[in-house]
């Protein structure tokens, strides 16, 4: 099972649609943004943040991007 297979079989199990290509590739900008503006960390715990605040993905990604340039 590859990495997209599993999200999408994540989130069968959670109850919720799958992400679409679009949104797991900003997704995954957002954590290498955060994780190297940062540290390792940063990535997950930014996507967790996205998730229970329901801010667009497009938006987080502006913001990470913001704080990273500093």
């Amino acid at each position: 099972m590859d990495g997209r297979e599993w999200i999408a079989a994540f989130a069968a199990r959670l109850g919720v649609e799958p992400l679409d290509d679009e949104t797991i590739d900003q997704l995954l900008d957002l954590a290498g943004v955060a994780a190297h503006g940062s540290e390792r960390l940063a990535a997950p715990l930014s996507c967790y943040l996205v998730g229970t605040t329901g801010t667009p993905v497009p938006d987080a990604l502006a913001i990470a991007r913001d704080l990273a340039a500093g």
